[in-house]
């Protein structure tokens, strides 16, 4: 297993406030993907990579402007992901980095990031992998704003309706999987 504390200890002071925001929001989400894994008999092994890249996935935030949660670096939030996966592979930690970049609401496509212009490298950023998908899901449930409340799925959908009918679908199908509704 590895020290994932070390890591995110090496990017967010621990007395900072992005670290007051950060580990509670982490937390939340592992706990809730560790919830998952467990009901879904996931080996040992997937359970312990899901709790290193869950407690890792948003390591990116220190690179982005984002001061309500301490960030003050120039580049768009939107910006987390890809900024995560560089972070983790350069710490030796590829399958880690992915969940990273690909863990943003259901996935942002290529065509999206064309359309949108976003300041994305053009690729596809869709969890692929059951563990991705799980702390993807786990993710949506828990912001940074009311980070120990649980968001409800209508919430949920109403914030990924923003973004056009097949995100909602994506989280429909993954609360049918996950939850069994």
């Amino acid at each position: 297993m590895i020290d994932y504390f070390a890591i995110i200890h090496q990017y967010i002071p621990p007395n900072s406030d992005t670290y007051r925001i950060y580990i509670p929001h982490v937390s939340m989400v592992t706990a809730e993907a560790l919830r998952l894994a467990e009901r879904l008999g996931l080996s040992t092994a997937q359970r312990t990579f899901i709790e290193e890249a869950a407690m890792l996935h948003d390591i990116g935030i220190v690179r982005v402007n984002a001061p309500a949660l301490g960030c003050t670096s120039s580049l768009p939030y939107i910006c987390h992901g890809v900024e995560g996966r560089a972070i983790l592979e350069a710490e030796g930690l590829p399958a880690h980095a992915l969940v990273a970049e690909r863990h943003t609401g259901v996935g942002i496509t290529r065509a999206e990031i064309i359309a949108h212009r976003h300041p994305l490298p053009p690729r596809d950023m869709l969890a692929v992998s059951i563990e991705e998908k799980i702390i993807s899901y786990a993710d949506l449930f828990y912001g940074k704003k009311h980070i120990w409340r649980r968001k409800p799925a209508a919430k949920i959908r109403r914030n990924l309706s923003k973004f056009g009918p097949h995100k909602t679908d994506t989280f429909n199908r993954w609360l049918a999987f996950f939850e069994g509704d």
